[in-house]
């Protein structure tokens, strides 16, 4: 409730949510938004994703927007509007269950190498060390094509890339934690390992991770992005914001054509904004020395 109180007097921080709380219910109402055709009623779907978008003929040049395709179509004939509302539903798809499954793994491994150390957490932080010795991008791009892409293949190679920050963060707070009087009483009464993590050393970590969870969510949509436009895990024609920077990428530069980059790079930028600002406030919420 604190937080939530200085929260409110955080302007970022409040624009920040409403952009969160705009893509959110454009996610909800993407069948009333974007309807379905009924030639399209039987297409497959990923976690109620369709896995194309609308399709007006197969030209190889962009239409300008229309009355029919407010936005235009893309090259391939797909219509950028149809497929950005989709997009953002798989924008926060990806960005929510990826960032929450993330953070879960890592809390797990944090908790275990800092509260136990020795030997589990020499194994634990050497595999920490290995994920920050190779850049993100490279890691999900071998990842995704050993597995062979679809969304389902790229949200786990997001998880297996991104738990390392988590838990090194979480493992420095409990080290902090284990070391206090009251965690050295909780032992003392006979408290089980397993329930001085869940009653003491977790809920002191939890702090550190909202803003970075939030902050998060941001980075992972633009990482799912990242490999959909150099062409690596969604298959064509999938309703992603990314795979519609990538088959727009002959027209970069050229203005008749602004509408199939400019759209789909504004989503992307204020979906990111957004997450940013709330994380940022949060993180001043929480830390009252930060600025």
């Amino acid at each position: 409730m604190n937080i939530w109180k200085k929260l409110r007097k955080n302007p970022l921080g409040i624009i920040g949510l409403i952009l969160i709380v705009a893509f959110a219910i454009v996610a909800i109402l993407a069948p009333v938004i974007a309807p379905i055709p009924d030639d399209m009623r039987n297409l497959a779907r990923t976690f109620t994703i369709p896995n194309s978008m609308l399709r007006e003929g197969f030209s190889s040049q962009p239409t300008p927007p229309s009355d029919a395709h407010m936005f235009g179509l893309a090259a391939g004939g797909y219509d950028i509007f149809w497929g950005l509302i989709w997009g953002t539903r798989a924008a926060f798809m990806v960005g929510i269950v990826v960032t929450l499954l993330t953070a879960l793994v890592g809390m797990t491994v944090g908790t275990l190498a800092g509260y136990f150390g020795g030997w589990i957490d020499n194994i634990f932080m050497r595999f920490t060390d290995i994920i920050f010795a190779f850049p993100n991008i490279v890691l999900l791009m071998i990842l995704v094509i050993v597995l062979r892409g679809g969304l389902p293949v790229i949200m786990l190679a997001l998880i297996l890339v991104g738990w390392a920050q988590y838990a090194r963060v979480v493992r420095g707070d409990v080290l902090k934690v284990k070391r206090l009087e009251f965690v050295d009483a909780a032992r003392s009464l006979g408290n089980t390992d397993s329930r001085v993590i869940i009653k003491h050393a977790l809920p002191n970590s939890l702090n550190s991770l909202l803003a970075l969870v939030s902050l998060d969510i941001g980075a992972t949509v633009v990482s799912f992005a990242a490999l959909s436009f150099i062409g690596v895990g969604v298959p064509e024609g999938f309703p992603d914001w990314g795979y519609l920077i990538n088959i727009s990428r002959p027209y970069f530069g050229q203005i008749e054509y602004w509408y199939t980059y400019i759209y789909p790079a504004s989503f992307i930028l204020l979906f990111v904004l957004g997450w940013t600002l709330l994380g940022e406030a949060i993180r001043e919420a929480i830390d009252p020395r930060s600025r």
